[in-house]
């Protein structure tokens, strides 16, 4: 197989309306190699899996935003700039930020491209009425579109537009170049992204509408816990049974040898 190149954002732009990407959050080592193996083109990463210097080793090609939970900051635009940079600088593709419009621009004024939120965004959705879809009435539509359109005049390189009726984000699309990362938003974006804790199939807690299990991980967990549990207790019977260890197990010293050892040691207290 031909080694896949990292996108540009200027490709990332150019493809618009031509190709769909696909992104996962990602948050172990093992997750990362099989995106990258797999083919995905961009990963949601967390801050200190892509600062650690073998995530490049790991993940050449893939496209990596790493995002700042939003309260996680102290909320000043510099913290934030300042962030962006070390993201950059540790091989970051573009960031997301969640921020202030003035803090969006700030970094996008540095050519950071940065992808922010639209629709149902978790942190602060007690605003359009908890954790539901945004945009079902024209009104609502409208606000996210306007909401768009305000990331684009600040800079911004795209949103993750997050559980909209899918005719919302096929409309928005058309009226702005901004780059639409699809979570729940239908196929009218440029980019479907989904979790791997749901893709895989171990996600213990609420699983999304818009996610789809296609492997069940945590049954494979439990099956390799069972495994586990069963080896630990054999290991416990044969040590008790006299059973470990047995001369497979042990190293072997000329015999006279060790009977000059005990000679010396007679004499011991």
């Amino acid at each position: 197989m031909a080694r896949r190149i990292r996108p540009t954002v200027a490709e990332i732009r150019a493809n618009k309306g031509k190709h769909q990407y696909t992104m996962m959050r990602v948050e172990s080592w093992e997750e990362l190699a099989a995106a990258e193996i797999s083919g995905i083109d961009m990963v949601s990463v967390p801050p200190e899996l892509l600062m650690q210097k073998q995530f490049r080793e790991v993940a050449p090609s893939l496209f990596a935003v790493p995002g700042l939970p939003l309260y996680a900051s102290p909320g000043v635009t510099d913290d934030y700039l300042r962030w962006a940079f070390e993201m950059m600088n540790a091989g970051a593709d573009a960031v997301y930020c969640a921020a202030a419009f003035d803090t969006v621009e700030r970094m996008a004024k540095d050519n950071i491209p940065v992808i922010g939120h639209v629709g149902l965004v978790p942190h602060f959705c007690t605003w359009t009425g908890g954790f539901k879809a945004v945009g079902k009435t024209a009104a609502s539509a409208m606000q996210v579109y306007d909401r768009c359109k305000r990331y684009e005049e600040v800079g911004a390189f795209g949103v993750e537009i997050e559980v909209v009726p899918p005719e919302v984000t096929a409309e928005i699309s058309k009226h702005t170049d901004l780059f639409l990362v699809s979570m729940g938003g239908g196929a009218g974006g440029d980019c479907q992204y989904l979790f791997a804790c749901d893709v895989l199939g171990y996600n213990a807690g609420h699983v999304p509408r818009h996610a789809k299990k296609y492997a069940d991980l945590a049954a494979e967990h439990a099956r390799v816990q069972e495994i586990r549990v069963s080896a630990f207790k054999e290991f416990v019977s044969e040590v008790q049974m006299g059973g470990y260890p047995s001369a497979a197990n042990i190293v072997s010293a000329p015999r006279a040898e060790m009977e000059a050892f005990k000679k010396m040691m007679s004499g011991k207290s």
